[in-house]
């Protein structure tokens, strides 16, 4: 991420400096993972274990031909395994070294998933306009994860509401910009490694930080998200025109 977003400078390109120098640090040992993975259940995430790469960008799953390898849970009811309970995480990290973790959303908290490029600019506006920023987590292959509130299931399940946002996992390609996740759909939570080089999911802000409402976000991301579609539109557009 360069200094400024769009030539500006001064406040925004300071805010910038701090959000580069502002990632936690997160140590490969499993004492630092495990604390890492401990700290997300206090914040109220419910965890379970998920696969993790295998040599020759393979998955774990041993799935031929794994459509999201490192990507998903070990386990078909992952929705009803998900915890935070301490001793059940502490159990998994230890007998399950090399597992990745995911998080079930729809719970008590939801995911804002967005391209990298939008998100940065997002939570740069975000923090300079004095917005609360919950935990924000960036993955390497281009994506960046808001945390908030989840916005909640009504007593009357008819009565909740659906979204053409709504991410769920066999949806994922569908919604390339903004995804919401929310009931029914999980993210990786940080530290998690996924196929590639040295490719991983971290925090950019850790879960000490308070659950924003999904809606005091919403406008800036999807202004970011419009703007950073226009300009991919844009640049595959541009050489047919020259």
């Amino acid at each position: 991420m360069s200094a400024t977003f769009g030539g500006r400078s001064g406040r925004q390109g300071r805010l910038s400096q701090w959000l580069r120098g502002r990632r936690p640090k997160e140590t490969a040992d499993d004492g630092g993972r495990e604390a890492l993975l401990l700290a997300a259940a206090r914040a109220g995430l419910p965890l379970a274990p998920a696969a993790h790469p295998a040599p020759g960008y393979r998955c774990s799953c041993d799935r031929v031909g794994c459509p999201t390898p490192a990507r998903h849970p070990v386990s078909f009811a992952w929705q009803t395994q998900s915890t935070t309970d301490r001793a059940q995480i502490e159990r998994w990290v230890r007998h399950q070294p090399q597992a990745n973790f995911i998080t079930a959303t729809g719970m008590t908290h939801d995911v804002l998933d967005v391209p990298l490029r939008a998100g940065r600019e997002a939570l740069e506006r975000l923090l300079g306009s004095g917005v609360e920023v919950g935990p924000v987590a960036e993955s390497d292959d281009g994506r960046m994860l808001f945390f908030t509130l989840t916005r909640g299931t009504p007593e009357d399940e008819d009565e909740w509401w659906p979204c053409e946002l709504d991410c769920h996992p066999e949806t994922m390609d569908e919604h390339p910009g903004l995804r919401w996740h929310c009931r029914g759909s999980y993210v990786l939570v940080p530290p998690a490694r996924l196929p590639g080089d040295d490719q991983r999911v971290h925090w950019t802000r850790g879960p000490e930080h308070p659950l924003p409402d999904p809606l005091s976000l919403l406008e800036t991301l999807t202004d970011a998200c419009a703007r950073y579609a226009g300009a991919e539109h844009q640049a595959t557009v541009w050489p047919l025109r020259h």
